[in-house]
């Protein structure tokens, strides 16, 4: 028997003081068998990073070859390329080469930072790179969030995000370990 995704909604609101985006935009996400709240929620957090009414989430855990979130131009360009996990260089390189900008978060403490050693020194060739590092203990926290129907609110300012369910705050510090120079 093959096990289905379960649904979920996120009302988002968004105010990104450092970009001066402002938005309220509803999203559906599929959760699939393998996915655990964790990754789920990270996809929200990247969303939320990236906020844009373009922005879309793809079917990437079925086709590893396309992002968790890009924004397509008309011309079928690819403008951002949002991924998650600990992707290897050729996978990166394909990444950079399709999109005008790529952002890659990472997780996983142990297993990022074994990835970072390994890895991080030989993407600088790529321009258009960006890699954001989510601690562990903020994604377990942030899938305490997670529910079939949820109303977030998020404030960003000055590389920290505050993220709202209810009267509940998740203080989220991305640690950025290479950014895009494009």
């Amino acid at each position: 028997m093959v096990l289905k995704a379960t649904v979920y909604k996120a009302s988002l609101s968004v105010a990104d003081m450092n970009r001066q985006v402002y938005l309220n935009h509803s999203v559906t996400l599929a959760k699939h068998p393998p996915e655990t709240e964790q990754h789920l929620m990270l996809r929200l957090i990247a969303w939320t990073l990236y906020a844009d009414e373009r922005l879309q989430f793809t079917k990437s855990i079925c086709d590893k070859s396309k992002p968790e979130l890009w924004i397509q131009n008309y011309s079928n360009e690819i403008e951002l390329w949002v991924t998650l996990g600990l992707p290897d260089s050729k996978r990166i390189k394909k990444a950079c080469s399709q999109a005008k900008q790529v952002i890659l978060f990472t997780y996983g403490d142990d297993a990022a930072a074994t990835w970072r050693s390994q890895l991080l020194n030989k993407l600088h060739p790529f321009k258009n790179l960006t890699v954001i590092n989510i601690m562990d203990e903020v994604l377990l926290a942030a899938a305490a969030f997670s529910n079939r129907n949820m109303v977030i609110q998020a404030t960003i300012e000055d590389g920290q995000v505050w993220f709202s369910v209810g009267e509940t705050v998740l203080l989220i510090q991305p640690d950025i370990w290479k950014i895009s120079n494009a």
